[in-house]
């Protein structure tokens, strides 16, 4: 149940993300539910081309198909003036499916059997996939290339759950992972952590 939970949670906040930088970039409707589906569904789609395990489609994803498409819509009719707005809180709702899709990078990963290096490895590429595709797509900067800490996120989160630091059986230990990647990640941002180490010294 926990796991169904935050699929789709993650699904939605990535799908508003994608939808929210569509209209921010003046897209058409078209353009607006492909880059909200992509950025909810890449992230899953690339980590499992990556592990060599069989990929589920787009069409294939359910109701969290319908959850993506119903969230764009909802995003699609907002007033105008409200899309600049929730544009500038687009940190928030990328730290959201960050930590979502991650844990569930990681429990599918653990779920495959996988060892440690390959749930870290799909903890990472289900974090950050849907963000990078979105920010490629809309011709920005992907998040995960700025000098803000973002893929390490991930990582920690593949690495909790792949050492059993975290017990992912248990929802309540399940929910605080995620809640404690959230809080990392906004407060990264907002307290300018980076790993340029050549900002720490002078040569």
């Amino acid at each position: 149940m926990a796991f169904e939970i935050l699929n789709i949670i993650a699904i939605s906040a990535f799908a508003f993300s994608g939808a929210i930088v569509a209209l921010s970039e003046r897209y058409d409707i078209f353009g607006t539910f492909i880059l909200g589906i992509a950025t909810a569904f890449a992230g899953g789609i690339i980590r499992n081309m990556a592990l060599d395990v069989p990929v589920v489609h787009v069409w294939e994803q359910g109701y969290l198909l319908y959850v993506a498409l119903i969230t764009i819509s909802i995003v699609y009719i907002f007033p105008k003036s409200w899309v600049m707005f929730w544009d500038r809180w687009n940190i928030y709702l990328d730290a959201v499916g960050l930590s979502a899709f991650a844990l569930q990078g990681a429990v599918f990963a653990l779920d495959e059997n996988f060892p440690l290096g390959g749930i870290i490895f799909a903890a990472i590429l289900t974090g950050v996939g849907g963000g990078v595709t979105r920010d490629v797509l809309a011709q920005r900067k992907p998040m995960v290339l700025h000098q803000e800490i973002y893929a390490v996120w991930a990582m920690l989160t593949g690495l909790l759950v792949g050492t059993g630091v975290i017990n992912v059986e248990s929802s309540a230990q399940y929910y605080l992972l995620f809640l404690f990647i959230i809080g990392l990640r906004v407060m990264s941002y907002h307290m300018g952590w980076h790993l340029r180490f050549r900002d720490l010294y002078r040569i």
